[in-house]
């Protein structure tokens, strides 16, 4: 078995891999800006490491660690507007200061893999074909996308020029119990959270924004199985480089049919004047994952956004239920 470092491993994604990981007995190792609380603790009872945000040391981090998984990133789309000066210092610039270590590392014969977590959406930017596939173009129409492709690039860098074993996930929009509701991110989540609230739900357009969501359970498999792939699959590519989502639409108006016909619950929307920069449809095409990773999504929108709500009406709502691996 492998020792794993997950960043972010307190988070939404980093700890649903970790938990995954724990599961099946690898040594999984959490690192994060902040303590894992109680109920983390007691469901990842692993070794943590904190880190010290704008000064981590990356050597001592990873030692010891097999693979590193990077789900960390300080920032959202908004705040990296408002600071892509401090979205580079705090995300790119520590990330290929995490290279340069791993470098050293592969020279002296002790090599690492890197699990990279970047976006499905904010990369592509406005698409030219749905669903898209892993060689559209970046074209990035925010900060937040320009740093997530630079980070990309520089994996792809020290992948072919240091023989690092970088693998890149562009995810879709994740949703499932443990989620943040304050962050506000995706609709998906959004939607349910002010729904359960009773607070009414506000709509830019007429509903009819299509974009691809995946359950936290779909994910986590996808980024295991990623993790699993040979080494040598992985090196015959091109581009190690795949879209993680269910390759299949969802639209704003869709998501409340799902909420008042089958979650029976009845939200107060409102609709607003639609926004220029939204792009009306983006579905990612995952026909490689489902290719090279023999993986494939097992959820419905509704079967997740079901299990979703059953999960949220547990008594803990920072793990969300994961599938077994007999459903893959």
């Amino acid at each position: 078995m492998s020792a794993h470092l997950v960043l972010g491993g307190c988070g939404f994604i980093g700890r649903h891999v970790a938990l995954a990981l724990h599961r099946r007995g690898d040594t999984v190792v959490l690192a994060d800006v902040v303590e894992p609380n109680s109920a983390i603790k007691e469901m990842l009872p692993v070794e943590f490491r904190k880190v010290d945000s704008g000064s981590v040391d990356w050597a001592a981090l990873v030692d010891g660690i097999d693979v590193i998984h990077h789900y960390a990133w300080t920032t959202v789309p908004a705040s990296a507007d408002a600071n892509p000066v401090a979205d580079i210092d705090a995300n790119l610039r520590e990330m290929v200061s995490l290279l340069e270590v791993l470098r050293a590392r592969k020279a002296a014969g002790t090599p690492a893999q890197v699990i990279f977590s970047s976006s499905g959406g904010t990369v592509y930017g406005p698409i030219t074909r749905t669903p898209v596939d892993e060689d559209h173009p970046f074209n990035p129409t925010n900060a937040y996308g320009a740093s997530k492709a630079s980070a990309e690039i520089y994996l792809s860098y020290y992948r072919k020029s240091h023989g690092i074993d970088c693998r890149i996930a562009r995810i879709s929009n994740p949703y499932g119990a443990g989620q943040n509701p304050a962050k506000r991110q995706g609709a998906a989540s959004t939607f349910i959270f002010q729904a359960l609230e009773g607070t009414p739900i506000s709509i830019w357009g007429d509903g009819s924004v299509v974009r691809d969501y995946i359950h936290i359970a779909d994910l986590t498999a996808a980024l295991v199985a990623l993790t699993d792939a040979p080494e040598e699959e992985i090196s015959a590519l091109a581009k190690p480089v795949f879209n993680i989502g269910s390759g299949a639409g969802v639209s704003l108006n869709e998501i409340l049919d799902v909420l008042r016909n089958e979650l029976d619950l009845n939200p107060a929307v409102t609709y607003q004047d639609g926004r220029s920069f939204d792009i009306p449809v983006s579905v990612l095409d995952i026909s490689k994952a489902q290719a090279v990773l023999k993986w494939q999504p097992s959820l419905t929108f509704s079967q997740g956004y079901a299990r979703m709500l059953s999960d949220l009406c547990q008594s803990s709502t920072l793990f969300s239920t994961l599938l077994d691996p007999a459903d893959q």
